[in-house]
């Protein structure tokens, strides 16, 4: 019994594509964490270019372990490979889960994180020049408390240029009295539905992946049993 070869290509060329989304996010990503404009803040409190970092190792593996599988129809390689998928796609249906219902917790989550800052009077220049960047940004001020989270000296990046905002009274002028922490929380869940979608767009392609390699798979395994 022959190997369909429509369907050895077609696994070749979804692993080949699998491939090649994997290091392009490992590439982005790299050059997210050693970006000399990345902000310490907000990877303390939002840490995915780590996530994605090890996304895209395990999508370049796997890539690899499909292609090669499907070419040297090798069933040690395609059960490793629909092994992997099965493994992401179930971590991939959890993450989705948890992040469609786990929304005050994610909260309490990055309050935490930002939490191991303070005081900001104590942390390093390159710290608190990135908090500042962000104050500016965001237009918000201090981490958890709002301004007293600087103490007795609160930065000129905290002043109040902005009057639609909500602002207080310290140091004799008007600052941002919002703390950065609803700055943070409001950027991921901007974000969350984006990442759901994209993450529910890989869990499709996975299946898939899945049903190209064992088809295949018990395919080589029929061609193998007849000619025994």
């Amino acid at each position: 019994m022959a190997v369909n070869k429509c369907i050895k290509y077609s696994l070749f060329l979804f692993n080949l594509l699998f491939w090649i989304s994997g290091c392009i996010i490992l590439g982005v990503s790299i050059y997210l964490k050693v970006s000399k404009n990345a902000n310490v803040i907000m990877d303390e409190a939002v840490p995915f270019v780590d996530l994605l970092i090890a996304v895209g190792v395990i999508i370049m593996v796997l890539g690899f372990l499909g292609c090669c599988g499907a070419i040297k129809e090798n069933r040690c390689m395609l059960i490793l490979f629909f092994i992997g998928l099965l493994l992401i796609f179930i971590l991939l249906l959890i993450a989705g889960i948890l992040g469609a219902v786990g929304e005050k917790k994610s909260q309490v989550w990055v309050k935490e994180s930002m939490a191991k800052l303070l005081p900001l009077r104590d942390q390093k220049p390159d710290v608190q020049t990135d908090l500042q960047k962000l104050e500016v940004e965001a237009k918000c001020c201090g981490l958890i408390n709002g301004p007293s989270d600087w103490g007795s000296t609160v930065p000129s990046s905290c002043n109040c240029v902005d009057t639609a905002q909500a602002c207080q009274s310290a140091d004799g002028r008007q600052v941002y009295s919002t703390p950065c922490a609803k700055f943070v929380t409001s950027f991921m869940e901007k974000h969350a539905i984006i990442a759901l979608g994209i993450a529910f767009g890989i869990a499709v392609l996975m299946l898939f992946g899945m049903a190209f390699a064992m088809t295949l798979y018990c395919q080589i395994g029929k061609r193998d049993a007849n000619t025994a």
